[in-house]
């Protein structure tokens, strides 16, 4: 098996833990923009093929009229992920 490479947004840029992402959030019957942080990354099996997941936890900054009623994390493919500033929290000084 080799090494897990790096997960990447639709730009192609590197994503990491602590990063402060901009994500397609689901709202009703439309889409908002939500910025929120990644908290965590993992890999899901489907069909034989492994699959980058985020587990990202929402700032509370989104477009449209109405506030967000829930702060929960959420599931995101990064596909649909651009990252806005890198290591807001600072969790990637603590790893290395």
């Amino acid at each position: 098996m080799g090494k897990r490479g790096t997960v990447t947004d639709y730009a192609g840029e590197a994503l990491y833990t602590g990063d402060l992402i901009n994500y397609a959030a689901r709202r009703e019957n439309g889409v908002r923009a939500s910025d929120a942080i990644v908290r965590e990354i993992y890999f899901v099996r489907v069909e034989g093929r492994k699959f980058p997941m985020l587990k990202v936890q929402p700032t509370g900054t989104d477009s449209g009229f109405e506030p967000r009623k829930t702060l929960r994390a959420e599931h995101v493919a990064p596909t649909h992920v651009r990252l806005l500033r890198s290591n807001v929290t600072g969790e990637q000084d603590e790893a290395n």
